[in-house]
């Protein structure tokens, strides 16, 4: 209401009535709080943005730095899809005598996306598979120490696989290697050519071999794996995988025993077969290739080793655990320990936690320990020479089994390397063709590096080449001779000529020809690099 004054001026005006709200400055509080509210969406929908990238297509081979081994064509990725999905044959053998957890799934449904971490740091695993872990003791974690980088070519398919066994994954890595560390072209062409041939050995079922097909099958599928091939493979991929079906069938079937026998070298077949067994569910993990109950078994028989060793610390036929009572010994040896501490060192590279793996591998390396005489060799039973031989040639047995789990400085290591140099013999056309010991000795003295990698590389390397048959396999050793120093696990195996001991020492041949780049060069002991 306004008054006025006799002349006409406004005297009095009421103001208007202001609510509370008003009086707060409610008006530029909203305005405010709107702006701010806008800032925040547009902040969040940005950040989202940089740290969640949309979600990427399978991609089936190695990305970036170089393309990795098989190139990057469509084509190609279309035919490795095809490959890895399981046919319904496969299906059928994982379901034979199985009890599964879990349905098989249908075709197709068989991958996720892989995973784009490019390194790991830290972690417990000492040593890795021939590798550089930081720790000192017996971890089981699955770190690798130093980090592992994808490196030149493999992009991130294989960038959680440890890099011991990851680094065999790049073409253009795998002959850098080769050459520094002495290999030739001509080695990594009787790689494939003797892979190209064990293909065309396998059976209808998967399996590799006539009696023994656990342990013949493992040691095939170790020498695909030990080239990088795996189900994911343009020409290996259908071969491996039906392997891995089959050891992964009989073991739904046994309860994780990987033998279908009862004599004394089940013990041999299921270590071997487990080996295998942990380099597929390592590959298989980060390929996203998902082969049911293959955790579930490469478990059970991993547990199985670490639950049955002798109360010596190595391991007996039929896995006893005590001796009989009665006055006699269980048979524990050198041979058949050997096999269960590898067997481990590759379960270990898994996912899969073992109980008493730790304490396991300890005892397992003191038992090789007091097997070892004076000389440096590494006995069979105890530190005697076996049978009147005259070499120890499970030397090589105690030198790797050592360096697996990252224990390559000891002294146990140094002498055996020098006992090597000093005693060993390799000539394929005479009594000392020992394919047995051999494969050891290639692979523990690499790790050692140096003067001694580059004696036994002069020894072996070319009498492997200079022996292998036109289609891929090798020739009976021994020129005729029986060896002089085969162990008694190998017995008569590798040098008769029937298609399980052919198969038997080109699996042998083939895993010493890839010890250039199959785990890598740690030194083992020596800080001087091979000088080939």
């Amino acid at each position: 209401m306004e008054l006025y004054d006799e002349e006409g001026n406004l005297i009095h005006a009421e103001r208007p009535k202001i609510s509370l709200w008003q009086k707060l400055g409610g008006g530029s509080l909203m305005i405010a709080a709107l702006f701010h509210a806008v800032l925040l969406v547009v902040g969040a929908l940005w950040v989202f943005k940089i740290i969640t990238p949309a979600k990427e297509k399978v991609d089936f081979l190695p990305a970036g730095g170089g393309g990795g081994e098989r190139g990057a064509e469509h084509q190609v990725q279309n035919k490795k899809r095809a490959q890895i999905t399981p046919t319904t044959n496969v299906k059928r053998v994982f379901a034979e005598g199985a009890q599964s957890t879990f349905s098989i799934p249908e075709q197709g449904d068989t991958f996720g996306e892989m995973s784009t971490l490019s390194s790991l740091s830290g972690g417990g695993m000492s040593g890795g598979l021939g590798g550089e872990g930081s720790g000192k003791g017996f971890g089981s974690g699955s770190g690798v120490g130093n980090g592992m980088g994808m490196g030149a070519g493999m992009g991130k398919l294989f960038g959680l696989i440890p890099e011991t066994m990851r680094k065999r994954c790049s073409k253009e890595d795998r002959l850098a290697r080769l050459r520094e560390n002495g290999g030739t072209p001509a080695c990594e062409e009787a790689v494939t050519k003797a892979l190209k041939w064990l293909k065309s050995q396998q059976g209808s079922d998967g399996s590799w071999g006539d009696g023994d097909k656990a342990g013949i099958t493992g040691l095939a599928l170790l020498a695909y794996f030990g080239h990088c091939e795996t189900p994911a493979s343009e020409e290996f991929g259908e071969s491996c995988m039906k392997g891995i079906v089959y050891l992964v069938g009989l073991g739904m079937a046994n309860d994780g025993k990987m033998a279908v026998n009862d004599g004394n070298g089940w013990v041999y077949e299921h270590a071997i077969a487990t080996y295998a067994l942990g380099e597929a569910a390592t590959f298989c993990k980060e390929l996203k290739i998902d082969i049911p109950n293959l955790m579930e078994v490469t478990e059970k028989a991993g547990q199985m080793i670490i639950d049955n060793q002798h109360k010596n610390g190595g391991w007996a036929y039929h896995y006893m655990t005590e001796d009989p009572k009665g006055g006699s010994k269980a048979h524990t040896d050198v041979s058949v320990t050997g096999w269960q501490i590898q067997a481990l060192k590759a379960c270990s590279h898994t996912p899969i936690r073992y109980k008493g793996l730790n304490s396991c591998i300890g005892k397992g390396l003191e038992y090789l320990t007091s097997c070892q005489a004076d000389s440096g060799g590494f006995g069979y039973e105890n530190k005697d020479l076996h049978g009147g031989k005259s070499y120890y040639t499970l030397t090589g047995v105690g030198m790797l089994c050592n360096q697996m789990w990252g224990k390559g400085n000891r002294e146990e290591v140094r002498s055996a390397a020098k006992y090597v140099m000093n005693e060993s013999k390799f000539d394929y056309n005479s009594e000392f063709c020992d394919l047995y010991g051999h494969y050891y000795e290639s692979q523990a003295m690499l790790q050692r590096g140096g003067a001694e990698w580059k004696f036994y590389n002069e020894m072996f390397r070319d009498q492997l080449l200079d022996n292998q048959n036109d289609d891929g396999s090798w020739k009976v050793p021994g020129g005729g001779k029986r060896p002089a120093e085969l162990r008694a696990v190998a017995a008569d195996s590798f040098v008769n000529n029937s298609k399980q001991g052919r198969i038997y020492r080109t699996a042998l041949c083939t895993l010493m020809l890839e010890v250039y780049y199959r785990f890598l060069n740690t030194g083992g002991g020596t800080k001087e690099k091979p000088s080939i």
